[in-house]
């Protein structure tokens, strides 16, 4: 399976922003991969957002340095500009995912061949994922509804990551997984945006001891989510 590992952990971060910086080298640190998702018609935009009601800065990477930023990670597509996919029409969803990803490939010197729906709530359907598999380079598109599990997942156009790192059941599910003894393959996938770590919610201290706890096991590989899932 992974290296001939049953267990294996990844992690996802969207937006591109540049609290991804600071995000990559707690990973690095730990020896730990990630994928990011980005919108390319948006780097190098500044703004502000407001999760768990505590307002964070938003400011996307610029695109000159994309490849240095995740270099040693994967980057993946995020759609050009944010919309909701369920709300358009098939044309449009191609262009917005297909034109992405073959302007982030470029931006990084690699085919890129990995998505994450973009926007909050129902964000993704069949019709969609279907249009994403038959017409674009897209060969898994992660959702934001959390399994809470770690089994396989045959579905990989609407693949369900485990937990959210805003979600108060993370600990419970790293400490589960970390206790798993399995004979069949298990993936724990944590999701999230970086700018979410300014908050007290999930503070980049508590962040970085999910990852130290997480880190140096001899039965998991640690990958980016197109290292476990393709």
């Amino acid at each position: 399976m992974w290296s001939g590992k049953k267990k294996a952990v990844t992690f996802s971060f969207d937006d591109g922003v540049t609290q991804d910086i600071k995000l990559i080298e707690i990973l690095n640190k730990y020896n730990l991969k990630g994928t990011f998702n980005i919108n390319s018609s948006l780097l190098g935009l500044k703004g502000e957002v407001r999760p768990a009601g505590e307002t964070v800065s938003h400011i996307k990477v610029y695109p000159s340095k994309v490849k240095d930023i995740y270099c040693g990670h994967e980057v993946a597509v995020h759609t050009l500009t944010h919309p909701n996919l369920t709300t358009l029409d098939e044309e449009t969803v191609v262009y917005q995912v297909e034109e992405d990803r073959k302007r982030l490939s470029e931006l990084c010197g690699y085919e890129v061949v990995g998505m994450a729906y973009p926007c909050g709530g129902v964000n993704n359907d069949d019709r969609v994922a279907e249009i994403i598999k038959n017409n674009t380079g897209v060969k898994y598109s992660r959702t934001i509804t959390s399994t809470f599990a770690f089994d396989e997942q045959k579905n990989l156009y609407r693949f369900n990551p485990s937990v959210y790192i805003m979600q108060e059941q993370i600990d419970e599910v790293v400490d589960r997984f970390l206790a798993t003894e399995t004979d069949k393959p298990q993936l724990l996938y944590i999701w999230g945006h970086a700018y979410e770590l300014d908050t007290t919610r999930m503070t980049w201290k508590r962040f970085e001891g999910i990852c130290e706890k997480l880190a140096g096991k001899t039965d998991v590989f640690y990958g980016t989510n197109k290292e476990v899932l393709l």
